[in-house]
């Protein structure tokens, strides 16, 4: 009889925790865990550029490389501000160094950094100010993202044109599928 309580107890322990090791991520989970990989790359996309591409435009219609980074830190300040209630502008589109165009998107992150960290999924449908009125807090954070990831897009396009390898697309010391390990 023993036994089987201590089998059961066990059998009990491991369904649980096969359970919990199934259980999708919380939405906030999802979006700050995007938020990193966005800042990750445009960070490293706007290391990569070299002081001269930052004026690089494929095209007279097209934003320069900088312009890119520019809209980027004031689009995520204009939004970050706005959340956290005292809407800030960066005015990054006034700027065209490399150092002073990344010291920008800097700016902008420390700014989204502590929005980002207080989403949580109980706060998600709070409403802030967004572009087009009172939006979810969920909502908001998300279209900042899908409009970075817009952004990087064109991006890595111009890092590409300019021979350089985008951070999306870099695998330099990451081991290859089917390579033998050492």
């Amino acid at each position: 009889m023993k036994r089987c309580f201590v089998l059961a107890a066990l059998m009990a322990g491991l369904l649980a925790s096969a359970a919990s090791a199934q259980t999708a991520p919380s939405m906030a989970a999802v979006v700050k865990q995007n938020y990193n990989q966005m800042k990750n790359l445009l960070t490293r996309a706007a290391a990569a550029m070299p002081d001269d591409g930052y004026s690089y435009q494929p095209t007279p219609q097209e934003r320069s490389f900088g312009g890119w980074v520019a809209h980027v830190a004031d689009a995520q300040m204009a939004t970050c501000s706005g959340v956290a209630g005292a809407r800030k502008n960066l005015n990054a589109e006034s700027k065209t160094s490399k150092a002073d165009l990344e010291a920008a998107l800097k700016e902008s992150f420390d700014a989204c950094d502590p929005v980002f960290d207080g989403l949580t999924d109980a706060n998600a449908n709070d409403p802030v100010p967004g572009f087009r009125g009172a939006q979810p807090r969920l909502t908001t954070l998300f279209g900042m993202l899908s409009h970075d990831n817009e952004c990087y897009g064109s991006m890595a396009v111009y890092l590409r044109l300019k021979g350089i390898v985008p951070p999306s697309s870099d695998r330099s010391g990451m081991p290859r599928r089917g390579a033998k390990k050492e």
